[in-house]
């Protein structure tokens, strides 16, 4: 007769499994001897090692008391369905893998390829690190809104940046972003001023163009809404350039849409 430590090591569990298995009725508790210690027998040696077997292979404990009991067909059925759980299991953590791979990425996150490469760009034309998040971030919003739109818009937004206008509007915010410019100093600032004017530039020969007839998309307030709180909240200056758009005729940030009267 073996003591709950001699039984625990022979099937290759631990003392507190064992104790665990008799407390949820897995596996039944003999009784006392004289001494009050437990005393186990073989059979319950071979118990204890199909628990452990079974536990082992993923069978939730709630269903190893049923799956002991159970025919051969019914054990068979059982196998099946737990198999079909772990399978489901399984790819529930590739998947998170993959995400996990995507924070480790930095900006995949959440964005498809066409985006990261875009953002690989304003790098190699000169815009900072903080600017790149803060487009990062903005084309999470975007990707979420519109996913089958991105494709049809990055080549537009790749062909900008082959205007020198376009790469030198990048350059400055990204000056003005890495600046300790004061919030109520910016308007004083000529590189704000050449912002503005790039912007309300570009807005001006968009709107002519057509550019900006973008169906829903451009009608889709509560997006760009989003956008343009973004921008202000990773950098409260923002608002000081809003505010020189509209002073232009411009009513947005992120989208300068049709001119206020």
């Amino acid at each position: 007769m073996l003591t709950i430590g001699q039984l625990a090591a022979y099937a290759g569990v631990t003392v507190r499994a064992v104790r665990h298995y008799h407390q949820i009725g897995l596996l039944p508790e003999p009784e006392r001897d004289a001494s009050g210690y437990r005393r186990y027998g073989a059979a319950a040696v071979v118990s204890l090692i199909k628990i452990r077997t079974l536990a082992n292979a993923g069978v939730p404990l709630s269903q190893i008391g049923l799956m002991l009991e159970a025919d051969a067909s019914t054990f068979a059925e059982a196998v099946q369905r737990i198999d079909s759980h772990l399978r489901g299991e399984i790819e529930r953590l590739e998947t998170s893998r993959k995400q996990i791979a995507q924070l480790a990425a930095g900006d995949s996150l959440a964005l498809p390829p066409e985006v990261i490469f875009y953002l690989d760009r304003l790098r190699e034309i000169g815009a900072s690190e903080r600017m790149v998040e803060g487009e990062r971030d903005g084309w999470i919003l975007v990707a979420a809104r519109w996913p089958d739109h991105i494709r049809d818009v990055m080549p537009w937004k790749l062909a900008q940046l082959d205007d020198p206008q376009v790469v030198r509007l990048y350059r400055v915010l990204s000056e003005l972003l890495e600046s300790e410019l004061l919030e109520s100093d910016a308007g004083d600032d000529p590189r704000v001023e050449e912002a503005v004017d790039i912007m309300v530039g570009m807005a001006e020969q968009a709107y002519t163009s057509g550019e900006m007839d973008r169906g829903e998309v451009v009608r889709d307030d509560l997006a760009f809404d989003l956008l343009d709180a973004l921008t202000v909240e990773s950098d409260p200056r923002a608002e000081r350039l809003l505010d020189m758009l509209r002073e232009r005729g411009w009513s947005r940030w992120t989208r300068l849409a049709e001119p206020t009267d």
